[in-house]
């Protein structure tokens, strides 16, 4: 899709999401395209079905009929990927004034809702139907799967449909994000249990491999992955349910399989011919996504050596029109420079900023080893486990180093350089001095809150590009410190600057298409029906 047709969709939106709204309660229809004669081959009814999971469950790149790429732009990119802090779109995109400065676009909030009840849990709901008596592991599988699409979903908005999606008698009632995650870890149980069972009595099964575009159709992988997913989870809610968070990590550091510890292990979805990395075709093709300003401070002040791996310098100088109408050159050419969230900006200049590196055939890390060793960190650090929450820390900037392939980890960990204040060299009026108040050098004497501090910078700089979970572990800790937005123009100013935007709204379709469900949802999220709502494991506090 060429580039000035991209928000022509979002624009159009609201009708397709209307649509599909529409079959919301009717999972019959198969929107999915597979045809009768894929599904009779030998395992493919169900394999197929997990492919589109895959593919539409975490960077959802599943073509529907109605194109690639753009789907993923509404579902994270213009949202997610921008509130964690990692990169923004250089383009003035409706007048300048849009998500970025909290003017919220229905449109572009309402794709992570629609396309995962449209597309990706219908498919979930029709393998639990039939996969658990035909195939036990394709079954386990499904439920990992769901369990990482519908944390994304709640994790947007709160409160979901999940115990209930295909209830008979379309009774879809929502669950309170509290009682989500219980499901999750209870889910989690069942596929762990019914994998570990499976690959017992057969190690060395591989009914899954060429269907499995995550983990190489590897069920002891999957084990894996399990596991470290109710890492996330637990300490995902290490300040609003510690005792239940501490014993679900414990769980998980105990089971045989193990964890995620080495790169070799880390989920990644495969890049194919039926599915391609949608932020690389933003970058590449579509030139929309930029370095963000937070991670411009944060990189360079620390001189962090995978800037070079996660972003390009800037090409050229940039020439522009001064209010004289006299032509001024930028020197920008080397250098490395982001966009501040929330400018308002009607121009195209910071198109000139520097761009990532992201390519269509770039594999997409859903999960890292970085990641897990710094959720044994944070783990370590609440005194869980009885592993050091140093070494843990140490470990996940060595290997995210690896990851990125690069060196010097050692210098960089004795290192107590600190974030660089932001320069715009476009418009100065957008400076603002350095927040992030950490350096690289673990510190063993320090306090608890700065140890934490320490561990979700780094974690927050090792997951990149991965703006879902980046943008959900800065809302539950505060970390990293982001830059706030210049201006606010949320509704009402319902969104405080300083404590920056909390979730995203329901679609508005909801409210007029099915005004029951709506309301149900409000009362489970317990507040109003905005950005500045606190979600239930977003307490505010860390210890």
């Amino acid at each position: 899709m060429k580039c000035r047709h991209t928000y022509l969709f979002a624009g159009l939106c609201a009708l397709l999401f209307g649509a599909c709204t529409g079959n919301f309660r009717d999972i019959n229809d198969d929107l999915s395209g597979i045809t009768d004669g894929e599904l009779e081959a030998d395992n493919n009814g169900l394999g197929y079905r997990l492919g589109i999971i895959q593919q539409g469950g975490g960077y959802f790149n599943y073509d529907f009929g109605k194109g690639k790429n753009w789907p993923f732009q509404l579902t994270q990119n213009l949202n997610a990927d921008m509130f964690s802090g990692y990169m923004h779109d250089p383009k003035p995109l409706q007048g300048g004034s849009h998500n970025s400065d909290y003017n919220l676009q229905d449109g572009w909030n309402s794709a992570m809702w629609q396309f995962t009840y449209s597309y990706v849990m219908p498919e979930i709901y029709r393998l639990e139907q039939t996969a658990a008596e035909l195939m036990p592991p394709f079954y386990a599988i499904a439920k990992i799967l769901k369990v990482l699409a519908m944390q994304r979903v709640t994790d947007y908005y709160g409160p979901v449909i999940y115990t209930h999606f295909g209830a008979q008698g379309a009774e879809y009632v929502p669950d309170g994000q509290q009682e989500v995650y219980m499901h999750f870890f209870d889910d989690l149980d069942e596929a762990v249990e019914i994998l570990s069972d499976y690959v017992a009595e057969r190690p060395m099964a591989g009914e899954f491999a060429k269907f499995d575009l995550l983990l190489d159709g590897s069920y002891a992988a999957w084990l894996r992955f399990a596991n470290s997913l109710r890492m996330r989870l637990a300490v995902r809610l290490a300040s609003v349910a510690p005792e239940k968070a501490r014993a679900e990590f414990r769980k998980a550091a105990a089971d045989p399989y193990g964890v995620i510890e080495v790169n070799t292990n880390n989920a990644a979805v495969k890049t194919s011919g039926i599915y391609s990395n949608p932020l690389g075709a933003i970058n590449r093709s579509w030139n929309e996504a930029v370095m963000n300003a937070s991670m411009e401070s944060v990189l360079t002040g620390f001189g962090d050596p995978r800037i070079a791996k996660f972003f390009e310098p800037c090409a050229e100088d940039l020439v522009i029109a001064n209010d004289g109408g006299e032509s001024v050159s930028v020197p920008l050419k080397g250098q490395y420079h982001g966009v501040r969230q929330g400018t308002a900006f009607s121009h195209n200049y910071y198109a000139a900023f520097s761009r990532l590196t992201v390519e269509p055939t770039t594999e997409v890390v859903l999960m890292s080893a970085a990641e897990v060793w710094f959720l044994r960190a944070e783990a370590a650090l609440r005194g869980w486990t009885d592993e050091d929450a140093g070494t843990c820390y140490r470990a996940g900037v060595f290997i995210s180093f690896a990851q990125w392939q690069v060196s010097g980890a050692e210098q960089y960990l004795e290192s107590d350089a600190s974030a660089a204040d932001y320069r715009d060299p476009i418009a100065p009026e957008n400076d603002i001095a350095a927040r992030c108040r950490v350096s690289p050098r673990w510190d063993e004497s320090a306090a608890a809150e700065i140890g934490l501090e320490r561990i979700i910078t780094q974690k927050w700089i090792a997951m990149y590009p991965e703006g879902c979970e980046a943008w959900a572990e800065q809302r539950r800790t505060g970390y990293p410190r982001l830059f706030p937005v210049r201006f606010n123009h949320s509704k009402g100013q319902s969104i405080d600057t300083e404590t920056m935007i909390r979730r995203l709204p329901y679609p508005a379709t909801l409210e007029t298409s099915d005004p029951e469900q709506y309301e149900m949802l409000l009362k489970e999220l317990g507040g109003p029906d905005h950005g500045g709502t606190r979600l239930w494991w977003d307490t505010g506090r860390n210890f």
